[in-house]
Parts: structure tokens; C-alpha cells; sequence
């Protein structure tokens, strides 16, 4: 295991913060895996897979600004999609990465889409796991009622116990893979507790405006590169109607259910890797 911890210095509308980011893999790898994870989740949930594929890939797995090591930004207002897109194209520039594969969780998955619908993407493969451009209200409202109220926990064993409620839709992982999660979700807090590793403004934020659908077709039509989405069987954020229909646009995606997950899969399972592995391999 070659993991190392970095970090690079972003400017957004209320000044400069550093976004830290784990790095797996040869520096000088021919190919580079950009991992981006979900809402209120961090880097750290990539370790199995950029272990597994660190042979062939130099792997870059950010905290995106708000979550596990990186700052909090002073204004919770900024917590937004360009934010994170000017920070993760600031993090390619300091990587030297001209072209990048794209593993995206949930929002780390929106990003994705909306950079590789830009001209002039550096993004060549994307992987999007369970999401998609169309994001049903009732599954927002389900996100947001846990987003940034979670209390402070006497231990990490209490702290646990509450991921394996709130994301128990990731899927059957074994005690040391909810161990792990755990420990890489925590930060301590005042009177010995710990409390989830990110910024509860980040959940304000996500609440501030009426929760609607939304739809992103348009950004999906644009998207050029081969695509490969992964979908959770229950999940309710990716419907399998708007799966399907990720097949028939756009990108013309390949659509791969995984079993046993709702939203979404934690890509920590032996098969889950072999078949990204076996996609970036085509």
C-alpha cells in the first residue's frame, strides 16, 4: 500500500483553502484515476480500490473542500458545484494531469458529468456510480434530512453504529470495511467525542432552497467519452427508468447493476473492482 497524503492550496469567493487528497500508485503512471465521493463523504472511502488498481494507475482520491482533512470554507454558502469544480481542476494542475479516467460516487459522480460535458474536458473514461442527470425529489429530501444534523458521539463505536443505519444502502461490508469508514469519517471534538468529518454547514446549504427535482439531460447529451454507470438495485436516487435511459443518450453509457445496494454501492467488494478494473482495461 502507497498511500500518501497531499494537499493543494484552492482560491474560491471567500479566499484561499487547501483540499487535501490521497495518492496511490507510480507518480509517473501513464494513466491517471481521478475518485471523487459523495456529499458528506471523503477520500478515504477509495483506499480498497486504489489499492487494487494502483498497479496500472496513479489514483487521486480528494476531500473535497468541507470534508475530511481539506478547510472549511468560511462562507457555507460556497458549498456549490462550481467550488468544487474550480478546486478539482486547481488539484489536476498541481497533479500535471492533462487527461484523467473519472470514478465519481453520487456527487462525486455529478462532477463528473459536468466536467466531462464541457469542451475541451480533460476527462477521457468516466465512471459514474449511482447517479444520474435526472435526481428525483423524494431522494433529495431523504439525503438532506440527515445532511448536517448528526450529534456528537462519546465514541467511534457509537459513530459507527450510525453509519451503518444512515448508509446501510451501501451494501454488505464486512466489520473492518464499517471500522474503516469510521475511522476515516471521524474528527474529534470537544470533551473527547468525535463527531462525522465534515462541515454541517455543507446540509444548511443543500436545505437552503425548496428541494425540487433536477434535471441534467442537457449536460448528459453533451458528453462525448465512453461511460460506464453503475447502478444500485434499490437505489432511489438513480431510478432504473433514468438508467436506461443513460444508454440511449448522450454518452450511450454501459449500465451495470450491482446487487445487494441501494445508494449507493461502496465499491469495496472483490467483483465491484473487477469490473471497473475489467471497463478501464477495454
Amino acid at each position: 500500500m502507497s498511500m500518501k497524503e497531499k494537499s493543494v492550496l484552492c482560491l474560491g469567493a471567500a479566499g484561499f483553502h487547501r483540499m487535501a487528497y490521497t495518492e496511490w500508485g507510480a507518480p509517473d503512471a501513464a494513466r491517471t484515476l481521478v475518485c471523487v465521493h459523495g456529499l458528506t463523504r471523503n477520500g478515504r472511502d477509495f483506499d480498497t480500490i486504489a489499492a487494487a488498481l494502483e498497479d496500472g494507475y496513479r489514483v487521486i482520491c480528494p476531500d473535497i473542500v468541507g470534508r475530511g482533512r481539506s478547510d472549511w470554507l468560511r462562507d457555507g454558502t460556497q458549498y456549490q458545484n462550481p467550488t468544487y469544480l474550480a478546486d478539482l481542476v486547481t488539484l489536476l494542475a498541481r497533479a500535471g494531469a492533462n487527461e484523467v479516467d473519472w470514478l465519481g460516487t453520487s456527487m462525486g459522480g455529478i462532477l463528473g458529468m459536468l466536467m466531462a460535458s464541457m469542451p475541451g474536458s480533460p476527462i477521457k473514461r468516466l465512471i459514474i456510480n449511482d447517479v444520474g442527470p435526472f435526481l428525483p425529489k423524494p431522494a433529495l429530501e431523504r439525503i438532506a434530512s440527515y445532511t448536517g444534523t448528526a450529534p456528537d458521539f462519546d465514541d467511534i463505536g457509537v459513530l459507527e453504529a450510525y453509519l451503518r443505519e444512515v448508509h446501510a444502502p451501501f451494501g454488505d461490508l464486512t466489520d473492518q470495511q464499517w471500522r474503516h469508514m469510521a475511522e476515516a469519517s471521524s474528527r474529534e471534538v470537544d470533551g473527547g467525542k468525535v463527531a462525522l468529518a465534515y462541515d454541517p454547514a455543507i446540509g444548511d446549504n443543500f436545505r437552503a432552497g425548496p428541494l425540487d427535482d433536477v434535471d441534467m439531460w442537457g449536460e448528459w447529451d453533451a458528453i462525448r467519452c465512453p461511460t460506464l454507470v453503475l447502478r444500485g438495485e434499490s437505489s432511489d436516487l438513480l431510478l432504473s427508468e433514468h438508467a436506461e435511459e443513460m444508454t440511449r443518450r448522450g454518452p450511450k453509457a454501459e449500465l451495470a447493476e450491482i446487487t445487494g445496494c441501494g445508494h449507493a454501492p461502496a465499491l469495496m467488494d472483490p467483483e465491484q473492482i473487477a469490473l471497473i478494473r475489467d471497463w478501464l482495461a477495454k
